[in-house]
């Protein structure tokens, strides 16, 4: 996979509940312990970021393993994670993270908007996981055995997954019945948040897309935009650590024909295993392109736990060691291990580095490798001239072949084409599509308002995502300006709704 594929889309939120069946439509909740069911007890989040402890309960539900098939009834248990103590149980809104690739607790603890905004709301929280992912494994260690058991992993699925479960609280939990129901979403879960309020209007009254890349899909973005951008922040920052990068290229290839070169590569970049071989090398490469697009992703204004553990404005502090104007041979290798070293043992507790190691390790590699070889294409392309990577054109034909040795399956690119409208949205209401241009996921999002009701929110200084995040005393003035925009347009679709009971 190319490393824009395994660069996942990437954020969410906090709950849990666990459900058994019930007399209705909807399985009752019934917490575990009190005779009732299956509640897994109060929790707060482990890292409590900004010193900010989140309080929730977990929760799962039976879901249907096929929501549109007929003939199987087979189901499995889909974690949730909820906090009841700021919500107005006389019909406040129910604030609904769409999971996305990952532990529902890990985006739980990095979508501090949420949690900072529901007590001024009155709002449940909830955030639900994306079937194959954490603890929602259809079929437990073996949903990834072969494409029988993962090809239950889609978009649609998950999308009729979180009605099912908007519907089952609200017929529950009393005083929920009238609730309206906001959606909120980071990245591929910004694109979910979208497609929600796009497929089920009668279930979510609004959403709000942060960093939602629903135009990265085929043709219908250059797939040359992402490496642009992160070309661009890293010469905005220091154009000689661009450019050393650009050049890097050539050495790493230079240095890789050679045993002598190799082991080189292996002590500069201090790698735990010996580089042998060609596919050795063009693990390195793929491993540092993928290390230099995440750190467009996180550059944030403050310190920072999202991807892996990072100072304040990383690409600062990495390109400080990419430094020396026309560095070439070793310098350059040493240059590339400082600023690796930046990324990966930012706490100083690493010794090696493996390049087997993705810089999106917290998230869930095998669930989205499937969906990027499906439905989730989501092209890229670089030049070597408008960017800072090595030329790698994107061919469609190569793509698939690998998809078909890995997984046995076919890529349908233009399918969620089809069925999530394009780039002919404007019939859809009550989104807010916001994007950092800091982002290289921006190259894909909606960065024009399409109508009163399709708003786009630009960040100019802005990372992945960084609306969605806790305030913070580093906030650019831009975030905060988004945000106020964000709960207006929240404030509004929760009136609306309401007034029409």
């Amino acid at each position: 996979m190319r490393y824009l594929d395994r660069a996942s889309l990437v954020v969410c939120a906090v709950l849990a509940a666990l459900c058994t069946a019930g007399n209705g439509q909807f399985p009752r909740h019934r917490p575990v312990g009190l005779g009732l069911g299956l509640r897994v007890g109060s929790t707060a989040s482990a890292n409590c970021p900004d010193n900010k402890c989140h309080i929730y309960e977990t929760y799962y539900i039976d879901q249907k393993i096929d929501h549109y098939s007929f003939v199987s009834d087979d189901t499995y248990k889909m974690r949730y994670l909820m906090a009841q103590q700021y919500w107005d149980k006389n019909g406040g809104p129910i604030f609904f993270y769409t999971g996305n690739e990952g532990d529902i607790t890990w985006f739980c603890e990095n979508t501090g908007f949420m949690w900072d905004i529901a007590p001024e709301f009155k709002a449940m929280l909830v955030f639900a996981e994306h079937r194959y992912y954490g603890d929602s494994l259809p079929y437990g260690k073996d949903s990834f055995k072969d494409r029988k058991h993962v090809g239950y992993l889609t978009s649609e699925q998950a999308l009729a997954d979180y009605a099912v479960l908007i519907k089952h609280i609200k017929a529950s939990i009393p005083g929920a019945a009238n609730s309206p129901v906001v959606a909120f979403g980071g990245s591929y879960g910004g694109m979910l948040a979208a497609w929600m309020r796009m497929k089920y209007p009668d279930v979510i009254v609004g959403s709000v897309a942060a960093s939602a890349p629903i135009w990265q899909l085929n043709n219908l973005t250059n797939c040359n935009a992402a490496s642009s951008i992160v070309t661009k922040d890293f010469t905005e920052v220091s154009p000689t650590c661009s450019k050393t990068i650009r050049t890097s290229w050539a050495t790493i290839n230079k240095f890789g024909e050679t045993p002598e070169g190799r082991e080189q590569l292996r002590t500069s970049l201090r790698l735990c295993s010996p580089v042998e071989t060609k596919y050795d090398v063009a693990a390195i490469k793929g491993w540092l392109s993928e290390t230099w697009f995440n750190l467009a992703m996180v550059d944030y204004p403050y310190n920072a736990s999202f991807l892996e553990p990072l100072p304040a404005f990383p690409i600062e502090v990495v390109c400080s060691h990419i430094k020396t104007n026309n560095a070439s041979g070793v310098p350059l290798l040493m240059e590339l291990g400082a600023a690796v070293n930046v990324y990966y043992n930012h706490t100083g507790s690493t010794k090696c580095f493996n390049t087997s190691q993705t810089a999106t390790g917290s998230l869930g590699d095998l669930g989205w490798g499937f969906q990027a070889c499906t439905e989730m294409v989501l092209p890229s392309c670089s030049d070597g001239k408008h960017d800072m990577f090595e030329p790698s054109p994107w061919v469609y034909k190569e793509y698939v072949k690998s998809c078909q040795e890995e997984w046995n399956v076919t890529p349908r690119p233009d399918w969620p084409i089809i069925q999530y409208w394009g780039k002919n949205i404007s019939a859809a209401s009550n989104i807010v599509f916001s994007n950092g241009l800091l982002d290289p996921w921006s190259g894909g999002g909606v960065l024009k308002s399409i109508s009163d009701s399709l708003v786009a929110v630009i960040i100019p200084d802005g990372a992945h995502h960084l609306d969605l995040r806790s305030k913070n005393t580093d906030d650019p003035p831009s975030v905060t300006a988004a945000r106020n925009t964000e709960k207006a347009n929240i404030k509004k679709w929760i009136a609306k709704a309401n007034a029409d009971l």
